[in-house]
């Protein structure tokens, strides 16, 4: 049996020219936190890795978790001189539902989400054939807050595999509605 070892103890140094953001991520920053954000790097420097997946086809790493401390990088030439334009980059492989759970997980655990995006995330799950129970284990969500955000989507697929009850009936009840 191989013996697991955790990304975090493969760190490299990336150019962030060759770091691109993923198109899913429903977590933001408030400008507070970001001048925050930048504080912690240039007192403390980058003490956590950036996430990210290796496209090697085109040599790039798209970002799972870090998306905030790259932006850093980017937009505080400070940062990006001190540290020579590279990111602390920690490598997962998995393929893009798994990424997308990871970058969820990462996130929940550390604060909260823009509802609009998450929606979008499920409906693409949902797309990419996940199931409500697949999305609920690996988002860390019950059924009522998943169910919400497909109600947000408002798409009729995501229902799809919904089992609803009958309506009630003009006159069905009318015995029950008598001894109101």
């Amino acid at each position: 049996m191989k013996k697991y070892k955790s990304p975090v103890y493969n760190v490299i140094p990336v150019p962030v020219e060759k770091i691109d953001p993923n198109d899913y991520n429903p977590n933001s920053v408030a400008p507070p936190e970001m001048r925050l954000l930048y504080e912690s790097i240039k007192l403390d420097g980058y003490t956590m890795p950036i996430v990210c997946y290796h496209d090697k086809e085109h040599d790039r790493y798209i970002i799972v978790d870090g998306f905030h401390r790259y932006r850093i990088m980017l937009d505080h030439r400070d940062i990006y001189d001190r540290e020579g334009g590279m990111l602390p980059v920690s490598v997962i492989d998995k393929p893009l539902d798994k990424r997308m759970a990871s970058t969820i997980r990462h996130n929940r655990a550390r604060g909260s989400h823009d509802v609009d995006l998450m929606s979008n995330i499920v409906a693409e799950l949902h797309e990419l054939g996940r199931s409500d129970k697949w999305i609920c284990r690996h988002l860390g969500m019950d059924k009522d807050e998943l169910l919400r955000l497909k109600q947000i989507t408002g798409l009729a697929a995501l229902f799809k595999d919904v089992e609803f009850g009958k309506a009630w009936q003009p006159g069905e009840d009318e015995e029950d509605l008598k001894d109101l």
